[in-house]
């Protein structure tokens, strides 16, 4: 008679603490720093400085644009997992030379900027930062790809997200706020190179990384120079290119439209997202051809090859997630996308919320500046130490909890006017909450990406998760609205809040399904 095998046991409190002090969390903490320090001195930063250059408001607006790199950086993750960087690839390894340069041409568009400054050239300045802000991009593709990496099982993975999380926010707290303490006192020129220079520190880290990437990506199609027959022919490649055509076209036609021309998302968008992939799927699928022999392409021969290794960059990384997961890749995706829904529904609302109550900008800046943020590290540190401790899946349904939780924290501050000390706890609790449930999203869509395209796909599943609730949260105005029409204002912010909150349960009912799958036991054989 044989018994299950027994699960490994979790990680005392003691083997937990002392895992904190492991390399690879320093670095991944100073990563997390280079990461971040970029983010706003090509946007909110930026722009501030350009307006008091006497910068016109218009061309402010235009400067914006070069943050839609940030949005657009699945296009090219494909080839960050497929190439190496010459010369550093192959003295550094493949993420460690894509990080160096990356991090060399971010420090290099900075210093630019500054040296140029708006006034000696907005053209040549705007160049600049949109050299930056790729470069920057181009960063966060290879830093999330080496985090996923270089975990040794999903609890690690937790911890080095909640590392990469606390550099992050402590460099936006430094580009953001503090900055402009330092821009006072020594002027803007010098503090983008100060910051410039702070970027040597993530090239520090990248010294000390070990390369994460020890063999070469896998590919899910086959690409063999030696063959004679490839089995395509013209009319497929004429296909391939339509939706080569058509895919391009489409994801910059919505990249562009709600990051440049800013157009509220609709159940346009949601047509798209549904049909593309159909549309796509029926162009470059093989025909069927009634088991008769494939005629093999002539004129188009050339193009068959870099059309193969374009599919194998950009939807090998779909294909192989839902071979890896297979009757569980759309509940995965589900759970994804409901996971932060009731953050984004309830987030256009906040702003407005605290002006009806009627506190002062300045104190929502000092309250969210000092008990937030510090809030907001805790919720970070303790879910990495949560999910080392309990592992990932009961990190994910504990955030899922505590989440959608923190809305009713609002509910109840709109029953108390604009008193500080409760305003004060409803920020630390939104901001732990948000915090933590930040950090068990990122390290488990971490979890999901395969070997070979987890650049690529980590890249899709964050540009994911986000779009059911940038279509919603347009709605959220016209809830309080229609709200305020039978009810009291802030009785109508209460009642949002609260269905905000329950917007979380189906979310929770797909983390808990989740982790019914992952605690079931193995089959073992026939009984």
């Amino acid at each position: 008679m044989s018994s299950a095998a027994a699960k490994p046991a979790r990680p005392g409190w003691r083997e937990v603490l002392r895992s904190l002090r492991q390399r690879k969390v320093m670095v991944m903490l100073l990563l997390g720093l280079s990461a971040g320090l970029p983010f706003m001195l090509v946007g909110n930063t930026m722009g501030l400085w350009l307006r008091e250059g006497g910068i016109e408001l218009t061309a402010i607006g235009f400067l914006s644009w070069v943050g839609i790199m940030y949005s657009m950086k699945f296009l090219w993750a494909p080839i960050i997992d497929k190439t190496d960087v010459p010369v550093l690839g192959r003295l550094l390894g493949h993420r460690r030379g894509w990080m160096i340069l990356a991090q060399l041409v971010v420090a290099a568009g900075l210093l630019g900027m500054a040296v140029l400054t708006p006034q000696g050239g907005l053209m040549a300045f705007a160049a600049l930062a949109l050299v930056a802000a790729f470069a920057s991009a181009t960063q966060d593709i290879v830093i999330d790809a080496w985090r996923i990496e270089s975990a040794d099982n999903g609890e690690e993975l937790s911890l080095l997200s909640s590392a990469y999380q606390l550099g992050y926010r402590g460099a936006l707290l430094l580009t953001d706020a503090w900055i402009l303490v330092l821009a006072a006192k020594i002027g803007w020129t010098a503090s983008y190179e100060l910051i410039a220079g702070l970027m040597g520190l993530g090239m520090i880290a990248v010294m000390f990384a070990r390369e994460s990437r020890s063999a070469p990506a896998a590919t899910l199609v086959d690409i063999d120079p030696a063959r004679e027959k490839l089995g395509v022919s013209d009319a497929m490649v004429l296909r391939w290119l339509a939706a080569l055509v058509f895919g391009v076209a489409t994801v910059v036609y919505l990249v562009v439209a709600h990051n440049v021309w800013l157009k509220p998302w609709g159940w346009d968008d949601a047509a798209f997202a549904v049909g593309l992939p159909l549309v796509i799927w029926l162009l470059i699928r093989k025909p069927g051809n009634g088991g008769q022999p494939v005629r093999e392409a002539t004129w188009s021969r050339p193009l068959v090859r870099p059309l193969l290794r374009f599919f194998d960059g950009a939807i090998g990384p779909l294909l192989m997630f839902f071979r890896d997961h297979g009757t569980a890749a759309l509940l995965i995706l589900l759970a994804i996308s409901l996971y932060r829904l009731p953050d984004f529904v309830m987030g256009p609302m906040a702003n407005p919320f605290y002006t009806d109550l009627g506190i002062d900008k300045a104190t929502v800046g000092a309250v969210r500046g000092s008990f937030g943020w510090v809030a907001t590290t805790v919720g970070v540190v303790f879910a990495g130490v949560f999910a080392l401790r309990f592992g990932l899946v009961a990190t994910l349904m504990l955030g899922a909890i505590l989440g959608p939780g923190s809305n009713l924290a609002f509910a109840y501050l709109a029953h108390h006017g604009g008193d500080p000390t409760v305003f004060a706890t409803v920020m630390v609790i939104d901001n732990f909450c948000t915090g933590f449930a930040g950090v068990a999203l990122v390290g488990y869509m971490s979890s999901l990406t395969s070997l070979g395209y987890t650049a690529t796909q980590y890249a899709l599943l964050s540009s994911f998760y986000a779009m059911p609730g940038k279509f919603l949260k347009g709605l959220s105005g016209a809830a309080v609205d229609g709200l305020a029409k039978t009810h009291s204002l802030l009785d109508a912010y209460s009642i949002f809040f609260v269905g905000t909150a329950l917007l979380g349960i189906p979310a929770l009912l797909l983390c808990f399904r989740l982790a019914m799958r992952h605690h079931a036991p193995k089959q073992g054989g026939p009984a």
